[in-house]
């Protein structure tokens, strides 16, 4: 993957065609967008109520089972060029962050069951015009998957695949199990080819390594201030790097990534990079379509900004309640300068709203946004 330190780009940023410009006329959102996020809702709580009822706790219908809930901080560099100098980067700067690594699935699963997985990213004290319904926050929110693409075009495609997902909820983790193994067969032999099947992994056909050197992406586009983006976070310290693509096997154990996790930041810390993709052609990087890749070949991912995190406990009860229980991750948790885009970041708007509203009515607790890490008390 080709990677280009912002220290390293000539001023002003040099890529042809040049990024586009955001504009509103860029977003098409069909009549039927409402229906779409009703049905969506609906088949989610349907998730949220069946694992609610097995696990006697309400879970996130999607990335439900957590395997690292991290603090750190995000640092900004004081010599991006203007066109990277967007948003909450538009100056210097050092910001608490919380991180949480998951998996997919909205039931809690043995880890053999392998399925793409998921970083969520919350940067506290940030300042600009807010997103319609974070109003009074100080946070920006990025959630992503480790994969460039996301598993359908639009809202209304998700919402007819989810249903289909959501009927295999906390059913037979046995024949998970073993589907999972001949799934992630069949991905290695379609990545043998040069290939890559989103179908394959989301089904359970991850390969089985260490998601701490998986690069994560936005799969959808979202506003980057003059200009419209993706944004991945992608291993930057030898000691991540060194795992992009090491193979880890928990098979006999039923949460084997959260112990690896747990075991490297006892030991040690990491560095990750906080890259964009500028939109530089509506053709082949389409708004309305999140389940294309936009090729890098055209427009590289830039570095502008920085996470570490420390050693430190990665995941305990403590850390299970401030964070998995106490904190919702949504990209409309944000400033108008970074406004989700496309019909799948719309969607999720009211979608992800809603189930964080489930799991603090079935928990017991209030989900707020802190003003600073400092808040989770841990």
């Amino acid at each position: 993957m080709k990677r280009h330190p912002a220290a390293e780009i000539d001023m002003p940023l040099s890529l042809s065609p040049p990024p586009i410009r955001f504009d509103e006329s860029l977003e098409h959102v069909e009549p039927d967008e409402a229906e779409t996020a009703e049905q969506l809702i609906e088949t989610l709580t349907g998730i949220n109520q069946t694992t609610l009822e097995h696990e006697k706790h309400a879970h996130r219908s999607v990335h439900a089972k957590s395997h690292a809930l991290l603090t750190g901080e995000l640092i900004v560099p004081d010599d991006l060029p203007r066109e990277l100098a967007q948003g909450i980067f538009a100056r210097a700067g050092r910001y608490g962050v919380a991180m949480r690594l998951s998996t997919v699935p909205g039931d809690i699963l043995d880890d053999s069951v392998s399925t793409p997985r998921g970083m969520a990213v919350k940067i506290f004290g940030v300042d600009g015009d807010r997103l319609p319904g974070s109003e009074g926050d100080t946070t920006q929110d990025f959630v992503m998957v480790n994969g460039p693409a996301f598993s359908a075009p639009t809202a209304k495609k998700f919402a007819g695949t989810l249903k289909l997902v959501a009927a295999t909820t906390d059913r037979a983790e046995g024949a998970k199990k073993a589907l999972s193994a001949v799934l992630r067969g069949t991905e290695r032999l379609v990545e043998a080819f040069g290939g890559k099947s989103a179908t394959l992994l989301a089904l359970g056909g991850q390969p089985e390594t260490n998601p701490l050197g998986d690069s994560y992406f936005s799969q959808a586009p979202l506003r980057f201030g003059e200009y419209v983006v993706k944004v991945s976070i992608a291993p930057r310290s030898p000691n991540l790097t060194a795992l992009t693509d090491a193979e880890l096997n928990v098979n006999g154990k039923p949460n084997g990534l959260r112990d690896a996790m747990i075991e490297h930041f006892a030991r040690e810390g990491g560095e990750w990079d906080v890259r964009v993709q500028f939109c530089t052609d509506l053709e082949t990087m389409p708004i309305e379509d999140a389940s294309v890749p936009w090729p890098e070949e055209k427009s590289p991912y830039i570095d502008v900004a920085r996470i570490v995190v420390s050693p430190q406990p990665a995941w305990n009860e403590a850390r299970r309640l401030a964070i998995d229980d106490g904190l919702a991750f949504n990209p409309w948790h944000g400033i108008v300068a970074h406004r989700p885009l496309g019909s799948v970041m719309r969607a999720r708007r009211i979608a992800y709203k809603v189930m964080a509203k489930f799991r603090a009515h079935h928990n017991k607790v209030a989900i707020h946004e802190p003003k600073m890490v400092d808040e989770l008390r841990l």
